[in-house]
C-alpha cells in the first residue's frame, strides 16, 4: 500500500520517517518542505499540496495542530484520495469533531481511522511512541502493520471517537502530573536537598510518574525542551473540560491544572514549552530548579 503523510513537525516528522524507515512506500507533503529534506533523502517522495499527494497514494496520514487545519487538509486530501482509501489522523482532536469529520470523509467514499500517539517526541523518534486506535476492526486491521512502524504498543480502543476520549485522558494526566513534579522539585529544593538525588529518590518511589522520569529532568537542565507547547496543553485541557461536563464528572485537579496553564501561557506565551509551567514557581519564589546531568532533550 501506498501511504501519504501530511505535517512534518514535532511529532508527525518522525512518525513519517518511521514509515519510511520500514520500508513503506510513502510521499510526504508540508508547508515548510525543508521538513521533509531528510524524509526525501531515506527514499520518501514529495508533493507540493495535499491533494497532490492523495492522487499519489492509497492511504494518507495526517500530524496537524488544530481541529481546524485538520479540517482544511481534509478538505483537500478528499479532493484527491479515490474512493475505499483511508484517512489516519494522529493528531489530537475532540471526539465529535472526528465524528464529523469523518462524516465528511465517508461521503465521498473514505474510511477514518483515528490514530493519535502518546509518550512523547523522543519515543516517536525511536519508533516507541503508543498509538490509541479507534475506528472499525477490519479498518485498524488493514494498517496494522503501518501503526506497528510508528508505533511499540498499540491499542484499539473501540469504535470512532474512542481514542479520542482516551487520548485527552492520558495528557490531562500529564499536564497534573507536570504541575505536581514542579511543586514536588520546588519543595525539595527549598527543603535544602540535593535536587538530582531528590529526583532519583522520587523516580524510585511510589509517587513518581513517567512525567517525572522524563519531563522533570528537562525541568532540572533548564532547556524545558519537551518540543510541546502551552497552546497544545490547553487545548487538550479544553477537551478534558468538555468531557467533564458531557460525562458528569467533577474534574477539579483538571480545572486547577487548566488554570495553571492559563498563567503560564499568560507569563510566557502560548509558544512556550509546556514544561515551562515549572518556572511560575521558580519565577515567584526567585529560585531555580537547576541540577547537574541532566540532559537538554530525551533522546
Amino acid at each position: 500500500m501506498r501511504y501519504g503523510y501530511i505535517g512534518l513537525g514535532n511529532l508527525g516528522g518522525h512518525l513519517a520517517a518511521s514509515l519510511v524507515r520500514h520500508g513503506f512506500d510513502v510521499t510526504v507533503h508540508d508547508i515548510d518542505k525543508s521538513l521533509a529534506e531528510r524524509h526525501l533523502k531515506a527514499g520518501a517522495k514529495w508533493a507540493n499540496t495535499p491533494t497532490e499527494l492523495a492522487h499519489k497514494v492509497d492511504h494518507v496520514f495526517t500530524c496537524l495542530p488544530s481541529p481546524v487545519i485538520s479540517e482544511t487538509v481534509l478538505g483537500q486530501i478528499l479532493d484527491g484520495l479515490k474512493p475505499s482509501g483511508t484517512w489516519i489522523e494522529n493528531s489530537t482532536n475532540g471526539r465529535d469533531e472526528m465524528k464529523r469529520l469523518a462524516t465528511m470523509a465517508a461521503a465521498r467514499g473514505i474510511r477514518t481511522l483515528e490514530a493519535p500517539v502518546t509518550g512523547g517526541v523522543h519515543l516517536a523518534a525511536r519508533g516507541e511512541i503508543t498509538v490509541l486506535a479507534g475506528g472499525d476492526k477490519d479498518l485498524f486491521e488493514l494498517h496494522h502493520k503501518a501503526l506497528q512502524a510508528i508505533g511499540k504498543k498499540i491499542f484499539h480502543m473501540g469504535p470512532l471517537g474512542s481514542a479520542a476520549v482516551i487520548k485527552v485522558i492520558t495528557n490531562m494526566l500529564a499536564f497534573i502530573h507536570l504541575v505536581a513534579d514542579a511543586e514536588a522539585l520546588m519543595l525539595a529544593r527549598r527543603g535544602g536537598l540535593d535536587l538530582a538525588q531528590a529526583w532519583a529518590a522520587i523516580t524510585a518511589s511510589s509517587g513518581s510518574s513517567f512525567v517525572h522520569e522524563t519531563e522533570g529532568q528537562l525541568i532540572l537542565n533548564g532547556s524545558y525542551d519537551i518540543a510541546f507547547t502551552m497552546d497544545l496543553a490547553l487545548k487538550d485541557l479544553g477537551f478534558a473540560m468538555n468531557f467533564g461536563k458531557e460525562f458528569g464528572v467533577p474534574l477539579d485537579l483538571a480545572a486547577m491544572t487548566n488554570q495553571t496553564f492559563i498563567k503560564g501561557k499568560a507569563a510566557y506565551g502560548g509558544g512556550a514549552q509546556s514544561t515551562e509551567i515549572a518556572r511560575l514557581l521558580e519565577d515567584l519564589l526567585h529560585t531555580d530548579l537547576r541540577a547537574p546531568g541532566f540532559p537538554a532533550r530525551l533522546e
